[in-house]
């Protein structure tokens, strides 16, 4: 499973491209605009467009995900080739992300416009990222449209049944992969138990029917849950940099650690160190 990064912040990006894990970025408006703010309470000034280029050269080897902000076919797709065409050229490795439904109703037309805006970026040879997905259905209709990538928000499914159940929590609290269990049922959204039961869905799908389209398993909250998703079958893991970090920890590691420490004696640590008598 491919470990992208979920973040704007070049420091963060810088760090986990040094190691050799990060395999791709995604950023969105309000992850900007967090990295904007910090910036701006440390007094610098804010060159967006050099920002950007400076994420693009950080992580050049890999895609970024780079997202619109129009909710309708027309700005969708202008602000997508507009994205690509300024900042493709710096690495080669821009994706446009584009919303599954971009209408603020429950329906009507604009429902279509995400997909519509997925097929035309595709066929003008634009790779896309299509986020929000809370359904396998959604992941369907976007990989349908050409979408290269597909992510379902495995974390927020899991804060939206909690939440719609008055279920108190930490956004770090682990939630069961075989859902929340009451005296009564298994709760659930339409069919989806937990947010890593919705990638598993989504990937049994992409691989009954021979779909190509990468399922990228979005808002993940904790180590447990991104190993979860890597059974379930997601292509793609995008973490903060905390939940990267917490990927190589383990209380017996840091026991070991501390032992072999203890342990080493003098003669080793010459060897070890090029002090050869």
């Amino acid at each position: 499973m491919k470990i992208f990064i979920d973040s704007a912040k070049l420091e963060e990006i810088e760090k986990a491209a040094c190691c050799g894990i990060l395999d791709g970025v995604t950023t969105n408006p309000s992850l900007i605009k967090k990295a904007a703010e910090e910036l701006k309470e440390e007094g610098e000034t804010i060159d967006m467009e050099g920002y950007i280029r400076k994420i693009l050269q950080a992580a050049r080897e890999v895609p970024v995900s780079l997202e619109v902000i129009g909710t309708s076919y027309r700005e969708m797709v202008e602000e997508g080739k507009r994205l690509f065409e300024l900042f493709s050229p710096v690495a080669g490795n821009v994706y446009v992300k584009i919303p599954v439904n971009p209408s603020l109703g429950s329906h009507g037309e604009a429902a279509f416009d995400g997909i519509h805006a997925i097929q035309e970026l595709s066929r003008s040879g634009i790779p896309v990222n299509c986020t929000l997905i809370f359904t396998p259905e959604q992941a369907l209709m976007a990989a349908k449209s050409g979408a290269r990538i597909v992510s379902p928000f495995a974390g927020r499914v899991d804060d939206y049944i909690r939440a719609h159940h008055a279920i108190s929590f930490e956004k770090s609290d682990y939630f069961p992969t075989s859902g929340w269990k009451t005296e009564d049922a298994v709760l659930e959204d339409d069919g989806i138990v937990s947010g890593v039961d919705l990638i598993r869905q989504c990937a049994e799908i992409f691989l009954r029917f021979g779909i190509k389209s990468e399922v990228l398993a979005a808002s993940l909250r904790n180590p447990r849950q991104v190993r979860e998703v890597a059974l379930a079958g997601a292509d793609i893991a995008t973490l903060p940099l905390s939940v990267i970090e917490r990927l190589l920890v383990h209380h017996q590691t840091q026991e070991g650690m501390a032992r072999f420490v203890k342990d080493i004696i003098p003669e080793y640590a010459d060897l070890a160190r090029g002090r050869r008598k």
